[in-house]
Parts: C-alpha cells; structure tokens; sequence
C-alpha cells in the first residue's frame, strides 16, 4: 500500500500559521527579482515560480551580467542563488525577520555581479509592510515548509497531467507568488469583460490584462487567515 502521508502530507493551517505567512512574503522577494528582469509575458505568466524537485525556484533570469537563477531548497533548508559563470551563494532557511532575508537575497544579488533593485512592497495582501522594514514576520519551521513542497510536487505533477488533454492555449502550471497557489488555465480564445480591479496592493492594469480572456483555471491554496484550509479550486471567467 502506498503511503499517503508521505506524498500527500497533511497541511493544517494552524499548524503552520507564522511560517505560512513569512514563507509567503520571502516568496514574493524572490518572485519580484524574477519579475524585475524578465520581459511582460501575456497574463503575467513571466511573473511565475516553478516547482523543482527540491524546492521552489525561479528558472534562468536574464541580466545584463550574466543570467542566473533562485531556487528555494526545501530539503536542506537553503536558498541557492546561481550564476551560469559558476558562482552560487547558498543563504540558510531559518527563523529570521523579512527584512534580513531581504538584505541577505540583495546583497547576495550583488556579491554575485548580478545586483536588482525590487519593489519593497509585497503585493495582493491586507496591511503590507515594506520587506526591509519588517521585523513581525521570521516564522521559519523546516518540517512544515518541507511539507507545503511536497504537496506542491504532487500537486504539479496532476495538473501537468490534467493540462495535457486540452489542445488549445493553456498556461503552464506555475505558483503565483502574490496569491501564493499554484494553477493551471485553460483559454477559449474569446475576450472577457473588463476585470473590475479593486485586488489588494495590485494595479488594476496588471488584473485586467491577466484576464483579459475567457479563462478556466484550477489551483491549489495553503489557506490564509481569511479561509484558513488548504483548498484546491477552479473558478472561470467569461
């Protein structure tokens, strides 16, 4: 018999609360250094994370300076930066306030050859606090981040599946780091109504463009405060 619990291992909110909500933010850091570098791919698909067999990353990055990439270690509990010259500075996953691993991601950044100046902002959230000024969240349990990647791998690997039947445009299945879930979206190819805005900490240009277009998108969300369970979704827009 398989094990369940090893693939699909539990996610209780509560359990995780702290490390969930800083996990997220140190998501969105590196996100937005990808972001910075790459060019405006259509309905933000430039914007998104990928699942790798360690952790979460940012696939190649472009710069002037030599292309790189960031990937999350949820195993050894680090975070790699890479250069293709060779070069690679590992930051220890750890309890530490944003703000210090925001400092250590730049700073890294610039040791490397390749500096980025990001948004300090993190976006799609209620009462944000800029990055380098934010001491409240430094949750950092090795166990539960270990977990939530773990999900997300089986999660990939059944929406890859699931994306492989339709013929038409579909997105690849990527994690947004301002929502923090991981989705897939299928499109009919006919325009939708203008998207109303109004998402926290987001411009309404960047929502309107993302769904610009008839879409049917499933996903898988680790909860929030508002809605604290682990979800999987589908929602449309027409």
């Amino acid at each position: 018999m398989p094990n369940h619990s090893a693939t699909w291992p539990p996610l209780p909110y509560e359990e995780w609360r702290d490390t969930a909500a800083t996990l997220h933010l140190w998501l969105q850091i590196v996100g937005k250094v990808a972001l910075t570098q790459r060019p405006w791919l259509n309905h933000s698909w430039h914007v998104a994370l990928r699942i790798t067999a360690r952790g979460i990353g940012t696939g190649l990055v472009p710069h002037e300076a030599g292309a790189f990439q960031i990937d999350f270690d949820f195993i050894d509990h680090s975070l790699l930066l890479q250069v293709i010259d060779g070069r690679t500075v590992s930051v220890p996953l750890q309890p530490q306030p944003t703000s210090q691993f925001y400092r250590d991601v730049m700073s890294s950044l610039s040791s490397l050859g390749v500096p980025v100046k990001i948004r300090t902002m993190p976006n799609e959230l209620p009462d944000p606090i800029a990055f380098d000024q934010d001491e409240t969240h430094r949750s950092y349990d090795g166990e539960y981040a270990n977990r939530y990647w773990r999900v997300l791998a089986q999660t990939q690997c059944v929406f890859e599946d699931f994306r492989a039947r339709f013929i038409g445009k579909c997105s690849p299945v990527h994690f947004f780091w301002g929502s923090a879930d991981l989705a897939v979206t299928r499109f009919s190819g006919r325009r939708a109504p203008e998207h109303p805005g109004g998402v926290p900490f987001l411009p309404d240009w960047v929502a309107r463009e993302a769904y610009s277009h008839e879409v049917s998108s499933a996903g898988f969300w680790a909860g929030n405060e508002q809605y604290p369970h682990a979800a999987f979704y589908s929602s449309f827009r027409t």
